[in-house]
Order: C-alpha cells, then sequence, then structure tokens
C-alpha cells in the first residue's frame, strides 16, 4: 500500500469552497431521456450555485462497452448546451476523468479501507454477481473472519480473490437525501458488496465514491433505483472519514404508469427525438418538466432562465410520464417563437428533401411553415407539391364552404389566367390585388376564386399558405402552367 503522503497528496488536490456536480455516464450506447435528465439536473445544480459542473466517463464495466458511445457523449452534451468545466476532454485539477485511466487509486483506497477494518479479502470462488443473483450469504463467508496475516498469507501466495465491504452486523445506518428526507436501514438487511473485482478493477458502487470524494463532489444525483445502495455509500465514506455529499435521487421517467422508459421497448433517445424532427431546446425544457416543478405557472424556460430558477425543492418523488404529444406541444411553441430567420435555417434540409428545385426560396417556403409546424420531419411532405405537382382528379375543386364546383372553378381559372398572364410585378401585393379586382369584376365571394387557384397550383386540398403565397413562391411562369392544366382537368 502507498505511504501517507500519497494520499495526502490526493486530498491536497480536492478543489474546496464551492459546488461541484458531477454527470458520470457509462459509455454502453445511446442517451436516453433519463441520463439526459440526470445530465440536466446535475448541470442545473451547479450553474444555480455558482459552481463547477464535471464530466466523467464510468468506464469500468469493460463488457458493456459500445464503440462510438463516448462520442455520443459529447456530441449530445454540447447540442443541449451542457458545457462541463472538467473532463477528459478539457482536463481539470483532478484529472483524469475517465475511470479506467483511474485504475491505480482504487486498489490503493480498498487497501486503506482493509487496513481500517471496513473492507477484507474474500477467496470464495464464487461468480461477481452472486450478490445480484441473492445467492451470497454475508454471515457464512468463512473469509470474513480470516486473520489479516491468513489473508496477507495467501493472497501473496497468488491465490485469486475479490475485496469486500465489511458491514456492521448490528445495528442501523441512517442517510439523507435532498428529495426523500431521512431513511434508516438495519445493518443486517446489507450485503458486504465487492468492491474490487478478481481482475483489480473497481466495482460501480467503490469507483463512484473514490471518484466522488477524490473530485470534491458534493452533490450526488443519480436515478432512485441507488437509493437502496446508499447506505452501503455511506460506510464507505464514514470507513474512509470522509464527508458525505449531499444525495438526490430522481424518481424514473416512465412510459406510462406501470413501465420504466426502455430502447428495447422502442422508447425513444435523444438521438431519435432529434432524428423525429424535435427542437434540442425543446426536448431539454421539456425534460426538465420531467420530475421538477418551478415555482409560478411558467412552462417555456429558455437555459438560462432554468439556472436562474431552479431548485432542489422542486424535483418530485413522484414517477414522471413521458408523453410525446405533450412534447410536439412544446416543440411547435419553440418553433412559434424562433426568429424567421432562425427557422428558416433549420428547416431548409428538411425542405430540400423535397423540393429540389433550386429555383424556389427555402426561406420563402419557411414562412409558410413557421406558424404551421410542430415537429421538422412534417416539413417535407407539406411542401412537396412546389417540386412536383401531385396527380389530382377534378373533383378537388368541390368544396361547399367556398361555394366551388366543378363549374364555377373552371369559371373562376378561365379569368384568372389572362389576368395572371398580364400581370407584371409577381409579389404578394400585385398578386392579391388581381385577383381582388377579379372578385368584384365576377361578383362572387374571395373563397370562390382562391380555392380553385390554390388547387390548381399546388394539386393538394391541405397546404401551408394560401393561394397568394404559393403563386408568389412558384413563380409567374410556372403558376400560369399549373393553373391551365388545372383548367384542361375541370374540361
Amino acid at each position: 500500500m502507498k505511504d501517507r503522503s500519497w494520499f495526502e497528496a490526493n486530498e491536497a488536490r480536492i478543489p474546496k469552497n464551492e459546488v461541484r456536480t458531477r454527470f458520470a455516464p457509462s459509455p454502453t450506447g445511446y442517451m436516453h431521456v433519463g441520463n439526459l435528465r440526470t445530465a440536466l439536473y446535475t448541470y442545473l445544480i451547479a450553474r444555480h450555485n455558482k459552481g463547477k459542473f464535471i464530466l466523467r466517463i464510468e468506464d469500468t464495466d469493460q463488457g458493456r462497452l459500445v464503440e462510438g458511445a463516448v462520442d455520443v457523449i459529447y456530441k449530445t452534451m454540447a447540442e443541449c448546451h451542457l458545457d462541463h468545466d472538467e473532463g477528459p476532454d478539457v482536463g481539470g485539477p483532478v484529472a483524469p476523468y475517465v475511470q479506467t485511466e483511474r485504475r491505480p487509486y482504487y486498489k490503493e483506497y480498498a487497501e486503506l479501507l482493509m487496513q481500517r477494518g471496513h473492507a477484507y479479502r474474500c477467496f470464495c470462488e464464487k461468480a461477481e454477481s452472486e450478490e445480484d443473483a441473492g445467492d451470497f450469504d454475508r454471515g457464512d463467508d468463512p473469509c470474513r473472519c480470516l486473520t489479516q496475516e491468513e489473508s496477507d498469507r495467501r493472497a501473496l501466495a497468488g491465490e485469486k480473490y475479490v475485496i469486500r465491504q465489511r458491514i456492521p452486523h448490528e445495528g442501523t445506518t441512517t442517510f439523507h437525501d435532498e428529495i426523500f428526507g431521512d431513511i434508516t436501514v438495519e445493518n443486517k438487511t446489507l450485503d458486504d458488496q465487492v468492491l474490487i473485482k478478481r481482475d483489480g478493477l473497481p466495482t460501480y458502487n467503490f469507483a463512484n465514491v473514490v471518484d466522488d470524494h477524490l473530485m470534491g463532489i458534493t452533490h450526488v444525483v443519480r436515478g432512485n433505483e441507488y437509493l437502496s445502495s446508499a447506505p452501503k455509500y455511506n460506510l464507505l465514506y464514514e470507513g474512509f472519514g470522509w464527508d458525505i455529499p449531499k444525495y438526490v435521487h430522481c424518481s424514473p421517467v416512465m412510459r406510462d404508469a406501470h413501465n420504466k422508459m426502455s430502447k428495447r421497448h422502442g422508447d425513444p433517445s435523444y438521438e431519435d427525438l432529434i432524428a423525429q424532427g424535435f427542437l434540442t431546446d425543446a426536448v431539454l425544457n421539456y425534460v426538465a418538466l420531467l420530475g421538477w416543478s418551478p415555482r409560478g405557472e411558467q412552462e417555456i424556460f429558455s437555459l438560462e432562465e432554468m439556472i436562474e430558477v431552479f431548485e432542489m425543492s422542486g424535483i418530485s418523488k413522484s414517477p414522471a410520464i413521458f408523453d410525446i404529444e405533450k412534447l410536439r406541444y412544446f416543440n411547435a411553441e419553440y418553433i412559434r417563437r424562433m426568429s424567421a430567420e432562425d427557422f428558416a435555417r433549420v428547416a431548409e434540409p428538411f425542405i430540400r428533401q423535397s423540393v429540389r428545385d433550386p429555383r424556389f426560396d427555402t426561406a420563402a417556403i419557411a414562412a409558410l411553415l413557421q406558424q404551421r409546424t410542430e415537429v421538422l420531419t412534417e416539413i417535407p411532405e407539406k411542401v412537396d407539391f412546389f417540386d412536383t405537382l401531385p396527380e389530382y382528379g377534378p373533383e378537388l375543386f368541390v368544396h361547399k364552404k367556398s361555394q366551388s364546383d366543378e363549374t364555377s372553378a373552371k369559371e373562376m381559372l378561365s379569368a384568372v389566367i389572362p389576368a395572371f398572364e398580364a400581370l407584371e410585378n409577381w409579389d404578394d401585393e400585385h398578386i392579391l390585388g388581381c385577383m381582388s379586382a377579379l372578385v368584384e369584376k365576377l361578383g362572387v365571394k374571395n373563397a370562390k376564386l382562391m380555392w380553385p387557384v390554390r388547387i390548381a397550383a399546388a394539386g393538394k386540398a391541405v397546404t401551408p399558405g394560401g393561394a397568394v403565397e404559393i403563386c408568389r413562391i412558384l413563380g409567374k411562369d410556372e403558376t400560369v402552367r399549373r393553373l391551365k392544366l388545372g383548367l384542361e382537368k375541370l374540361g
């Protein structure tokens, strides 16, 4: 074991007198909604308290690592504006920030814990997951009673072993959670969990405690599935003589009243939601409200506003149900509140999926869509008629409310085509003025003319924008060509 000065040097590196939180994902695949919420709450606690937000990669479970998953974590954090102050890519005072790179620490601290009487070597030939399966009976473990000399002798002889936490047989352990309050458990219900596996790597539970202490973490945010492990964490902190951080255990995000969200059941990850046409800021806002209630009636928050108002007391004990329709509502609100320029920028790739003709201005098309779009993936189908006039029948000209039928539509198109051909200025004002003059001349209501013009121009009953805007974007020549095609359909 290292000498005392090594441990003192590690203690000296720990930042003090500031709030420090960490997001510590495992690179085992995609970023699910619950993970994103944990990252967001951790970030908000740090920023609200003018503290530091740390990214740590927990890759000790080597069997579950997924290639490229670390890149997904970085990409998601960057897209969500959750900028970290310290981490593998930016460094910091308590580097390294990848657990496998911190491997030398864990064995030394496990040895220290054994020296202090709070851990022991276990040479029993059992699977390392025995405590998960409930097959390991701590009371029957002969290794717990080995003398230090006997344990050292067997280790030096090359026997394989794990290092286990020595849980007291008697008494209780009480821990405090910022959401759930004080929770007391009887020590006899806790198992002597594995701290160091046979391969020398730490278990998740042990690495977390060591790293959180050595990184000066003051607030630990995680899912409430870890509530049952919290007493064992407390006993580890006490065994080392370390301060215990504030625990913030968040209730799960559910698909429905009975089932957690799960990729296996087709529930969306953050990346899936973006691919489905949701905006990052809308997703972030909605995810924040899955288990957190701000004061007042406000629902729509920028990240800066969330930092300002976020209080841990607003986090709920109750599970939150993920409602995709509610997210659609948030997304539509965000789209409507965007500047025209910003919406045109995000809408352009979706417009160009179906409108490939460079003659058509994507910004002009985006202006028609902004108040009529809930998710960006709706856009290609809404505007595909600009590129190619769909096949349609003359029955589309029939619309009772507009007092339009095939006969009247034929009359309206016959009148408007030459008027458009004679129009010199092709903009909204002149197109509308031309049609308004025709309406007055023919003695009909606006809709009776506008309906057949829009149908002939778009070939669809439902369009973003009306006849005037569609004709203006199509251009004079293309509009007249399409209106003549419509007239032909009417015989």
